[in-house]
C-alpha cells in the first residue's frame, strides 16, 4: 500500500499532466522522456528503434557508524557494471558484473510498495528533496527533524587522486544554504567525469540502519527535471533518480544488499527505460517483476558468491527485453531493417548494391561513379586527424619494405630487366593514381606473390623463346588491359557475391604464408651472409658485447600516478597509434648504439632504368616477330584471371559490411583503373600492380575509430573506417620521394623491414576463423573454446570443412612453387567451384556457420526454412540472442 503524506495530493493533482500513459508521455520534449510519436528523432537506437536515454551513473552511499557517530560513505558506483570500494587497498574494484541474492530484491519490492513513491518529483535542490521524502505520517516531528538534518549531511566520497592514499570529503554536516549546494571542486576534477559521455545523469540509493526508526522507511522518487543536487554524488551530474531505504538493524547484511540491489536495477537499461516513463507505483513494481522474469539464478554450492564475474567482451542484444510499449512505439513510423540489414543479421552473404547488375553496357562503372562522386570533397577533408598521420607512417615503412623487397625479387627474376628504381617509381605513379580515382580508396596497390610468379614465368618463356621480354610484356600487359575492359563493360564484378568466406580465407591464408614465409627465409639468409661471431672465433661478422659484472643490472623506477587519468589516456592511446612506427625507431636505435653489422636499406641514387641502354618507354616490337603480340592473348587471359581474383577478392574483403564503411564500395571502377594502370606500367617497364591484400587490411585496421567516452568496464566500440585518400596519396607521394632519401633511409636495417613482414603476416593468418578450426584439429575437446559455430556443428562435420581448407591452400601452395604456377590463376578460381561442390557434402546449416551462402542457395531456401535460432520469431534458445550481435570483421589486422 503507498503511503500517503500531508499534500500530497495537491501535489499529484499539479503534477497531473505529467503523469499520463507512457504513450503519450512520451512526446514530453524534456530530457530522457522517449521518443516523439510523429517519428524518429536523431538520438534514436539504431537496434531499438526508440530515442536513446542519458546513460545513468549510480551511486550507493550507505549510513555507517550506529550508534556513535552517523556518517554517509560512498561505498559502491554503477555505470554499466559494478565497482565497490575497496577501502584497505585504497581503490575501487574492477568493473565487474554484480550478483544479487533474491532475497534482497524481493525485500526491496516489498519495501518499495509499501513506501513512498514519488514520479515527477519537482523538487529544484537537495532540501527540497528531503523535505518531500520525510513528510511521511509515521514520522512524528522530532524524528523527522533528526532525519532531515542526516539525509543532509555531506556524504564522504572516495576520489583517487595523487598516490594510492584514499581521499574523504568533508565530514561537517551539510548546511541548507546556496553555497552549500553548489559542487565541490573535487566533483569537477574527478577522473570518472571524462569517461561518461555528454548529457549522463546520476542516481543515488542510500541505505543503512537507523536505531530510532520503529519500522523501516523507503522512498524512491523520480524527479521531473535533473537537477545538481550539491556534492551528493562524488561526479557533478543532474540527479533523476534517488532512492532512501532505511530501518531499524536487523541481522546480516540487509539494507546493505537492498541498496545494492536497488542501484542494479537501476544500472539495467530496460528498466531504466520504463521506470522512466512510469505514471504510478504499478507501472514500477511492474518493471520491477520484468525484470525479476529475466534474473538468471546460480544454485547455491555450485558458485562462490564472493567471485566477481569480468565484464563479456560482447554484450547480448536487448532485442527481446523490449517492453510492450517500445515494440507499440516501433510500429509503422520506426525505423525497421531492411532487407539487406535484415539478411546480414541472419548471417546470409547478401548482395550490396555496388554488386547488381544494371544491364547496359559500363553500366557498373557510371553507378560508382555517381555513387562516388559527392564523398570527394569529404575525402580529403576526413583525413585531418593525428591518426592519419600515425597511418601514414606505419602504411610507407611497409610499401617501402614492399618496394625493396619485389624490387629485388623482380630484379632476380627477371636478370636486371626491371629492378628496385622501376618498383619504387611504379609504386608511386600506380599507388598514387589510383587513390586519386578508385572507388576504393583505402587500398594500397603493391606487387603481390601471385604476380610475382607470373613474371618469373614470363620471363623464363621468353627466355626459352629467345624473344625480347619487355616489348612481349608490353603486349601481354595490353592484352590484360583489354580483357579487364571487357569486365568493367560486362559488369562481370557482380561475380564476387560468389566469393564467400571460403575463397576469402583460403585467399588471404596464402598471401600471409607467403610474407610469413619471406620474411623468415630471408631473415634465415642473413645467418649465413652476417653470422653473429662467436668468442675466439675469427669469422667476419657481428660481435655482441655483453657488459660484465654489476653492469647488466635493470632498473625499475616505480612512477607514481599523474594527477590526471586523461592524460595517461592521452599517452597510451599516442603510444598504441605510434605502436609500429616506435618499435620501427627503436630497432634502428639499437642497431646504431650497438653497431651492428646488418644490411641496411638500399635506395637507388640514380633516377635511370635498371637495364642499361634503355628508354622508359618500352618499344612494341623490339626484336619480337609480329605475330607475338597476338599470341601474347593466351598468357594475358591468365594473367587477367589472376589480377580479377587478387583485386576483386581482395576488394570484397575490405568492405565487408562488419568494417561498416558509409561511401559504399566501387568494384567496377577500381577494376577500371587497374586495367588502365596496367597498361600505363606496361609501356613504361614498370612492374604490375594490384591490390595488396595485407598491407591495405593494415592501412584499414591502422584507420579503426573507436568510441572515446569508456564507461569503467565498458570495451571501446567500434564506429567504422575513417574513410578518405589522402593518408594512401601521402604515402605513395613518400614512396617516390624514397628515390631522393638515400642518405636517410639507408640506416634502417633491412631485420626491422623483415619484421614488418612478419608482424602483418602473422596478424593476418591469425585472425581469420580458419586458422581457429586448424587450432581444433590439435587441441582436446575439453580445452576447445565456446565457439558459436560448434553449438550448432558436429565437431567431425568441422574437422572435414577444415581439412578441405587445407588440402586447397596446400595445392595452391604446391602449384606456385613449381613450373605448374602458369595454371595459378585458374587454381584460384577453382576455390569457387570448390565451395559450390561442398553444397553437395554439407546442409545449408552448416555451411550457414562454416561459411556463408552463395545467391541461388539463398533463394532456394526461405527464411522460414531455417532453424528456429536463424528466425525472428521470439525463440527462446539462447543462441537466438547471438543472431542479433553485430558481427565483427573476421579478417582483421591489429596494429595497435
Amino acid at each position: 500500500m503507498e503511503m500517503k503524506l500531508p499534500g500530497q495530493e495537491e501535489f499529484e493533482a499539479s503534477s497531473a499532466p505529467r503523469n499520463i500513459p507512457s504513450g503519450e508521455l512520451d512526446s514530453n520534449p524534456g530530457p530522457g522522456t522517449g521518443p516523439s510519436p510523429d517519428g524518429p528523432s536523431d538520438t534514436e537506437s539504431k537496434e531499438l528503434g526508440v530515442r536513446k536515454d542519458p546513460l545513468l551513473f549510480i551511486q550507493l552511499n550507505e549510513l555507517l557508524g550506529w550508534p556513535q557517530a552517523l556518517e554517509w560513505r560512498e561505498t559502491g558506483r554503477w555505470v554499466l557494471f559494478e565497482e565497490k570500494l575497496e577501502v584497505a587497498a585504497g581503490r575501487w574494484s574492477a568493473p565487474h558484473v554484480p550478483t544479487l541474492a533474491l532475497p534482497s530484491l524481493q525485500k526491496l519490492r516489498s519495501l518499495l510498495a509499501e513506501g513512498l513513491v514519488l514520479l515527477d518529483c519537482p523538487a529544484q535542490s537537495l532540501l527540497e528533496l528531503v523535505e518531500q521524502v520525510t513528510r511521511v505520517e509515521s514520522l512524528s516531528p522530532e524524528l523527522r527533524g533528526q532525519l532531515q538534518a542526516l539525509l543532509l549531511q555531506r556524504p564522504q566520497h572516495y576520489n583517487q587522486t595523487t598516490g594510492t592514499r584514499p581521499c574523504w570529503g568533508s565530514t561537517h554536516p551539510r548546511k541548507a544554504s546556496d553555497n552549500e549546494e553548489a559542487p565541490l571542486r573535487e566533483q569537477y576534477q574527478n577522473p570518472l567525469r571524462q569517461k561518461l559521455p555528454p548529457g549522463a545523469e546520476a542516481g543515488t540509493v542510500l541505505a543503512g540502519e537507523l536505531g530510532f526508526l520503529a519500522q523501516p522507511l523507503g522512498a524512491f522518487v523520480r524527479l521531473r527535471d535533473p537537477v545538481v543536487l550539491g556534492s551528493l554524488t562524488e561526479v557533478s551530474l543532474p540527479s533523476r533518480f534517488f532512492c532512501l531505504l532505511l530501518g531499524p538493524p536487523m541481522l546480516g547484511k540487509g539494507y546493505h544488499e537492498m541498496g545494492r540491489a536497488a542501484a542494479v536495477l537501476l544500472s539495467d537499461p530496460q528498466f531504466q527505460w520504463s521506470v522512466r516513463r512510469a505514471s504510478n507505483l504499478h507501472d514500477l513494481l511492474a518493471a520491477l517483476d520484468a525484470f525479476l522474469e529475466e534474473v538468471t539464478v546460480l544454485p547455491p554450492g555450485r558458485w562462490d558468491p564472493t567471485a566477481r564475474i569480468p565484464p563479456p567482451k560482447c554484450l547480448p542484444s536487448q532485442h527481446k527485453r523490449l517492453p510492450s510499449q517500445q515494440r507499440e512505439i516501433r510500429g509503422p513510423s520506426g525505423p525497421r531493417l531492411t532487407s539487406a540489414e535484415d539478411r546480414h543479421r541472419h548471417g546470409l552473404h547478401a548482395p550490396s548494391q555496388e554488386l547488381q547488375r544494371t544491364g547496359r553496357l559500363f553500366g557498373g562503372l557510371i553507378q560508382d561513379v555517381r555513387r562516388k562522386a559527392p564523398w570527394y570533397p569529404s575525402d580529403f577533408l576526413d583525413a585531418l586527424h593525428l591518426q592519419c598521420f600515425s597511418a601514414v607512417l606505419y602504411i610507407y615503412l611497409a610499401t617501402v619494405t614492399n618496394a625493396i623487397t619485389f624490387g629485388g625479387l623482380l630484379g632476380d627474376a627477371t636478370d636486371g630487366a626491371q629492378g628496385v628504381l622501376e618498383s619504387f617509381l611504379g609504386t608511386a605513379v600506380a599507388g598514387a593514381a589510383f587513390c586519386l580515382m578508385a572507388g576504393q580508396p583505402l587500398t594500397i596497390l603493391s606487387s603481390t606473390g601471385p604476380v610475382l610468379v607470373f613474371e618469373r614465368l614470363l620471363f623464363s618463356f621468353s627466355r626459352d623463346y629467345s624473344l625480347d621480354y619487355l616489348p612481349f610484356r608490353l603486349w601481354v600487359g595490353i592484352w590484360v588491359a583489354t580483357f579487364c575492359l571487357v569486365l568493367v563493360a560486362t559488369e562481370a564484378s557482380v561475380l564476387v557475391r560468389y566469393f564467400t568466406r571460403f575463397t576469402e580465407e583460403g585467399f588471404c591464408a596464402l598471401i600471409s604464408l607467403i610474407f610469413i614465409y619471406d620474411a623468415v627465409g630471408k631473415m634465415l639468409n642473413l645467418t649465413h651472409t652476417y653470422p653473429i661471431q662467436k668468442p675466439g672465433s675469427s669469422t667476419y661478422g657481428c660481435l655482441c658485447q655483453y657488459p660484465g659484472p654489476g653492469g647488466n643490472d635493470s632498473q625499475w623506477i616505480r612512477t607514481r600516478p599523474k594527477d590526471r587519468d586523461d592524460i595517461v589516456s592521452m599517452v597510451r592511446k599516442g603510444l598504441s597509434d605510434f605502436s609500429s612506427v616506435l618499435a620501427i625507431l627503436l630497432g634502428c636505435g639499437l642497431d646504431a648504439f650497438l653497431g651492428l653489422a646488418t644490411p641496411k636499406l638500399t635506395v637507388p641514387r640514380e633516377f635511370k632504368p635498371t637495364l642499361p641502354g634503355r628508354g622508359w618507354l618500352v618499344s612494341p616490337f623490339g626484336t619480337n616477330p609480329w605475330w607475338w603480340s597476338v599470341a601474347a592473348a593466351l598468357p594475358a587471359l591468365l594473367l587477367s584471371i589472376l589480377i580479377f581474383m587478387d583485386q576483386q577478392i581482395t576488394a570484397v574483403i575490405l568492405n565487408r559490411v562488419e568494417y561498416r564503411l558509409q561511401k559504399g564500395a566501387g568494384f567496377h571502377l577500381d577494376l577500371f583503373c587497374v586495367a588502365v594502370l596496367m597498361l600505363l606500367t606496361s609501356v613504361l617497364g614498370l612492374p604490375w600492380y594490384v591490390s595488396a591484400t595485407v598491407i591495405s587490411l593494415a592501412h584499414m585496421d591502422s584507420l579503426r575509430r573507436e568510441s572515446r567516452a569508456c564507461a569503467p568496464g565498458e570495451l571501446r566500440n567500434f564506429l567504422g573506417i575513417r574513410e578518405q585518400r589522402l593518408t594512401g596519396l601521402v604515402v605513395f607521394i613518400l614512396t617516390g620521394a624514397s628515390i631522393f632519401l638515400a642518405p636517410v633511409l639507408k640506416f634502417i636495417p633491412m631485420p626491422v623491414l623483415y619484421g614488418i613482414f612478419l608482424y602483418m603476416g602473422v596478424a593476418a593468418l591469425s585472425s581469420i576463423q580458419f586458422t581457429k578450426r586448424v587450432k581444433l584439429l590439435l587441441m582436446p575437446a575439453k580445452h576447445q573454446p565456446d565457439l558459436l559455430l560448434l553449438r550448432h556443428v558436429p565437431l567431425t562435420r568441422v574437422h572435414l570443412f577444415t581439412a578441405i581448407q587445407l588440402v586447397c591452400l596446400g595445392l595452391l601452395w604446391i602449384i606456385k612453387s613449381t613450373p605448374a604456377a602458369i595454371i595459378f590463376p585458374l587454381m584460384l578460381l577453382g576455390l569457387v567451384g570448390v565451395r559450390k561442390a561442398l553444397e553437395r557434402v554439407f546442409s545449408p546449416q552448416e555451411l550457414l556457420w562454416l561459411d556463408e551462402l552463395m545467391p541461388e542457395e539463398e533463394r532456394s531456401i526461405p527464411e522460414k526454412g531455417l532453424e528456429p535460432e536463424h528466425s525472428f520469431s521470439g525463440s527462446d534458445s539462447e543462441d537466438s540472442e547471438l543472431m542479433y550481435q553485430p558481427k565483427a570483421p573476421e579478417i582483421n589486422i591489429s596494429v595497435n
